[in-house]
């Protein structure tokens, strides 16, 4: 009936649709003659109670804060199952997944320590401009002081961020994002990276370009990125330089002459395909992929992209990392994936799936004080996460300290579900995904014809063909024309002598 749709969990039938339908048309108008008074809460963006049902509560909100400020890892642990129960009940595809734990878990302390496993974590995409300062420097902060890392977002970054600060603290992103906007990006910015991110789309508004607002660019900002001040700025849906995976690998090139020892990394968006496109990635000697889901993004996502675009990052993750290991290029690359992690259970989940590494934006967004009113867009944050307003800006109450409690809690609980698991450490836990299955018993009636054999497919590589990122790309800058016109140009370089080069 929907030709040319593929699905890789199957899903509902006519008879289902029907149904729906029938129940829309009852809320609509009743099945008796007498009318509710008033129209449904709705809920769909904004919490509302006996409205449409969400992860984050404020409940949920609070508990988590209250545990990070209070370095309580007892509260965290409530946190995380109001969380996970609230995912088990069909909030998305990974609260149908149970473990397969064994009978006698291993000894905690024979697992990894958190501390090794929080270098795997990174934060969001989320740019100096859509947040504030305080913001946006805090999560650097922290994510350095754990070994990790934060990710500029498309807006650039402060050159004075990359000089260390006097307590031994630095402010510096380790991931500088390009995306197809260009905001901010310089030959300073790229070779002051770790990671240098090339951003595709974005996972909760795919084939959507990113937009400020005119009133959050102010005269700071539009420095940043060298724009104009009170002027919105708009990133193309597209990159206007590229069109095919040549495009996209003569990018790669480029960025890597630029910064030899930066990781290239594409960012993707979950969908049916993305496979082919992340092999595509890695042939283009891509050091990195990412895998984004539809469930995060929801401070800078348009309604109708929030409520209908997008898929969930199992499907993308599992075709991509199948793919990869079929065609022998899994080594090559590493793997992360993020969109709406928020618990140690999704990072084990994530991992088993094929992820190297994780990343977090709500969440990590929500440990150093956002709230979730929903006014990202409007320059009116009352806890001055997202506005620019210098008197909003004031009620900033975040510490690095909170997202560093936030981070070393999840890689806690992650260690405690390996050892269940029985994995003594992360890289054993890549792509075992024959230890997660499908509930047997799947309670909502629409639910009962997904599968989900395909997303839980374990691949049988051939032999010596690696299922985790154990491997380095080959990108050939030896030959590179670079090296020898820097080295012809070194007494210009370094004495400012004229050189002439033929």
């Amino acid at each position: 009936y929907f030709t040319g749709t593929p699905s890789m969990i199957e899903g509902i039938g006519l008879d289902e649709i029907a149904a729906e339908t029938v129940r829309r048309h009852e809320i609509a108008f009743g099945t008796k003659t007498y009318r509710t008074p008033g129209l449904d809460v709705g809920g769909d963006y904004a919490f509302r109670l006996q409205g449409e049902v969400h992860v984050w509560t404020p409940e949920t909100i609070s508990t988590l804060q209250h545990s990070v400020r209070s370095g309580d890892y007892a509260l965290f642990q409530k946190y995380t199952e109001m969380v996970n129960d609230q995912t088990h009940k069909l909030k998305n595809l990974r609260g149908l997944f149970e473990l397969d734990f064994l009978d006698e878990p291993i000894p905690l302390e024979e697992v990894e320590p958190a501390s090794a496993i929080v270098k795997r974590f990174a934060t969001g995409a989320m740019s100096f401009g859509s947040i504030s300062w305080e913001a946006h420097t805090n999560l650097a902060i922290a994510m350095n002081r754990l070994g990790a890392k934060s990710n500029t977002g498309e807006g650039g970054e402060e050159p004075s961020r990359y000089v260390p600060l006097e307590n031994g603290d630095s402010m510096r992103s380790a991931v500088k994002q390009v995306a197809s906007g260009r905001f901010g990006v310089t030959t300073e910015y790229l070779v002051n990276a770790d990671d240098i991110q090339i951003k595709m789309a974005q996972g909760a508004k795919p084939g959507e370009g990113g937009q400020l607002p005119g009133h959050k660019v102010n005269d700071w900002i539009a420095k940043v990125r060298h724009s104009t001040p009170g002027v919105g700025l708009i990133s193309p849906p597209p990159h206007h330089d590229i069109y095919s995976i040549e495009d996209l690998k003569q990018l790669i090139f480029d960025l890597k002459n630029v910064n030899p020892t930066a990781r290239i990394s594409v960012k993707l968006v979950s969908e049916v395909g993305v496979g082919t496109i992340a092999a595509g990635v890695a042939k283009a000697h891509a050091d990195h992929v990412l895998i984004s889901g539809n469930e995060g993004g929801t401070g800078a996502s348009p309604l109708t992209s929030v409520m209908q675009a997008g898929s969930h990052w199992e499907i993308g993750l599992a075709e991509t990392h199948q793919t990869l290991v079929a065609n022998g290029l899994r080594g090559r690359i590493a793997v992360q994936t993020d969109g709406g992690i928020r618990t140690g259970r999704d990072v084990v989940i994530a991992a088993l799936l094929g992820a190297d590494e994780v990343g977090f934006g709500t969440a990590a967004l929500i440990s150093e004080g956002c709230i979730m009113m929903r006014k990202c867009h409007l320059n009116t944050c009352p806890v001055g996460v997202a506005t620019q307003d210098p008197e909003l800006r004031k009620l900033f109450p975040g510490k690095p300290e909170h997202v560093v409690n936030f981070f070393m809690f999840v890689a806690e609980e992650t260690r405690e579900i390996m050892a269940k698991l029985g994995f003594r450490t992360y890289s054993e836990m890549i792509g075992q995904s024959d230890r997660v299955r499908a509930k047997d018993a799947v309670e909502h009636w629409k639910a009962r014809g997904l599968d989900f054999s395909k997303v839980l497919f374990k691949p049988r590589p051939r032999p010596g063909i690696a299922i985790s990122n154990t491997g380095k790309q080959q990108h050939a800058l030896d030959r590179a024309l670079d090296n020898h016109l820097i080295e012809k140009a070194m007494p210009a370089l370094e004495n400012r002598q004229a050189v002439w080069i033929e």
